[in-house]
Order: structure tokens, then C-alpha cells, then sequence
């Protein structure tokens, strides 16, 4: 069990089977930096195009398709004082008769403070004044590569992750993604140090970051929708448009869950999330939206088998 210290020299504004930039083991950790959606760096410099450029791929030996990955998301740092956000929600989140009066979106600027946990808004000319939020880094793009040697873009997602702008997909949250293509070709970006539910300006507060991160393979565990995992909940993700089917691709996968790893027939199943479940706005923005299907672990029977091989 290895860690990698990786510095990334170019990006991809498309997920797919890139050549890998890094082979690593079930079991290792990588550090490593991202840039921010705009393609500017720590020192807040341009170094690459915008739209969600991604650090990797990461090819995980052994990995195999109908395998899963599980990734630890172990520490997520912004690692510059200055983010920036969008200023004016997307159309699509608004009645169709307020459009004509939204403004043209601009840019905000927030200072950001690792050491408070805090993010200041520095646009003086609204009424917010110096807004101050606490920081919740999290990663809004990342991924494996896709089946039929698909490249798709950083601006969308799918069964392979992608864009989801998820902000419970902090430090501390195992992710599972099915592996499609060998060596399942992880990648990483896309950092915000905060951001609403469902990203409704169209960005977080959009920053470099350095992450940490651990890679587990589970042989021959097939899912065929995003998982995850923190120490009060199992979730799952589903990513489409309309978001009547991102709710049901969730919901579904989290039946399979359900009975695959807890036994619980359907009608049980059934009972437990009619009464429980929670569901979580991820990104309605992009050209897929995202729902996430939350169930308590409190509530939970003991699993069936262990999680990770």
C-alpha cells in the first residue's frame, strides 16, 4: 500500500480512456492537485482550457469491467486564497415567465480561509455586503471511463460519475463506480470550496485543490450506478434528464443494494425507503441532472458480506 505524490502537467475536458498518467494498486493513495473549472491553478494562473478540466487518468491494476472501485476521498484543500462563483441562477431553475428578467450572470469573488473554514464574498455592490460561509470542499467532476471507448464531457454525467456537483462528496465519503474498461481510469476535478444544492448558478465557489485520495478494488461486484458511502448514510446516484429519471435510477440502484448486500426482498425493501429515504439534489444545471437516494445506516440490517474484497 503505496502513496503517490502526483503533479499533473495536462487535463481532460472529456472522461474517457486516456492514456494513464499514473498505474496504481488496490490499497494506494495518491496526492495530487486539481485545477479549478476554469483551468487556472494554485498560483490562479491559466494553465489549461475551461470546463472542468480533470487530473488522471488513474489506471488501477487489475481492475477489470464488472469489477467496482471504491475511492476513499481522504482530504479535499483548496490550496488558493481566491474563488470565484457565478452571479445569476440558471433559467432552467426558474418559471419560464421570470427568464426575461434575469440578468446576465457576472463573476463573484471569494477569499478563501483554510484556517477560519471560511469563504468571504469581496463583490461590495449587492446588498450581502462581505457574505461570509463556512467552507465544505468537495470534488464536482470525477469519474471513471466510460464502456464503448466513450469520451464524455466534464460538463455532463452518467453511470460512469462525471459531473454530478454533488456537495456530499466531501473528505471522509467512499465512492463506488463500476468498472467499464480496464484499469477503470480514474479521474479527479473540478473542485468548489463550497457550493448550494444542485449548483443552480451553474458553479460552486470554483478553486484549485489538493486531494488525497485512496483506490480499493471489489472483484467481481457489478453496479451499474455511482454508490457511496459516509458514516451516517449509504446513498446512491443517479444521473439523467428529466430528473423524474435521475430519481429513478437512484431509487433503483438502491434496491439492488438493498438486496444484494442486505437481503431484503423488494416489498421490504419497499417498506423501509417509503418511510425513510432522502433524497439529495445534485447538479440540475448541466445536460444531465442528479439525484441522490440517501438511506440512514441506522436503520440498516447487517450486511451479507463484507464490503471490499
Amino acid at each position: 500500500m503505496a502513496i503517490h505524490h502526483f503533479q499533473p502537467t495536462h487535463y481532460h475536458t472529456a472522461i474517457g480512456s486516456h492514456p494513464p498518467v499514473l498505474h496504481i494498486a488496490s490499497g494506494d493513495s495518491v496526492v495530487t492537485t486539481t485545477v479549478d473549472a476554469w483551468g487556472k491553478d494554485s498560483s490562479d494562473t491559466e494553465v489549461t482550457q475551461r470546463g472542468n478540466p480533470q487530473t488522471g487518468p488513474f489506471y488501477v491494476d487489475g481492475a477489470e469491467p464488472s469489477d467496482t472501485l471504491m475511492v476513499v476521498l481522504d482530504r479535499i484543500s483548496p490550496n488558493r486564497s481566491i474563488g470565484y462563483s457565478r452571479t445569476v441562477v440558471a433559467p432552467n431553475v426558474v418559471d419560464p415567465v421570470f427568464v426575461r428578467e434575469l440578468p446576465d450572470s457576472g463573476v463573484a469573488d471569494w477569499r478563501i480561509d483554510n484556517q477560519s473554514g471560511t469563504a468571504t464574498l469581496l463583490k461590495e455592490d449587492t446588498r450581502l455586503g462581505s457574505l461570509r460561509i463556512p467552507l465544505a470542499p468537495m470534488l464536482g467532476c470525477f469519474g471513471v471511463a466510460p464502456s464503448k471507448a466513450q469520451a464524455i464531457s466534464t460538463d455532463t454525467s452518467a453511470e460512469h460519475g462525471g459531473n454530478m456537483d454533488y456537495r456530499g462528496f466531501i473528505a471522509g465519503v467512499t465512492v463506488f463506480f463500476p468498472v467499464f474498461v480496464p484499469g477503470a481510469l480514474l479521474h479527479v476535478g473540478d473542485g468548489h470550496a463550497a457550493q448550494g444544492d444542485g449548483e443552480i448558478v451553474g458553479t460552486g465557489i470554483e478553486i484549485s485543490m489538493e486531494v488525497q485520495f485512496t483506490v480499493r478494488l471489489i472483484k467481481g461486484k457489478r453496479i451499474r450506478w455511482p454508490r457511496g458511502e459516509n458514516d451516517k448514510y449509504i446513498l446512491t446516484v443517479g444521473n439523467a434528464r428529466p430528473l423524474d429519471q435521475a430519481v429513478q435510477h437512484a431509487t433503483t440502484e438502491m434496491l439492488r443494494w438493498l438486496s444484494e448486500d442486505y437481503g431484503l426482498d423488494t416489498v421490504s425493501a419497499s417498506i423501509l425507503l417509503g418511510q425513510s429515504v432522502e433524497y439529495d439534489l445534485g447538479n440540475v444545471f448541466d445536460p444531465a441532472y442528479t439525484m441522490v437516494c440517501k438511506l440512514p445506516k441506522v436503520l440498516l440490517p447487517a450486511p451479507l458480506t463484507t464490503p471490499a474484497s
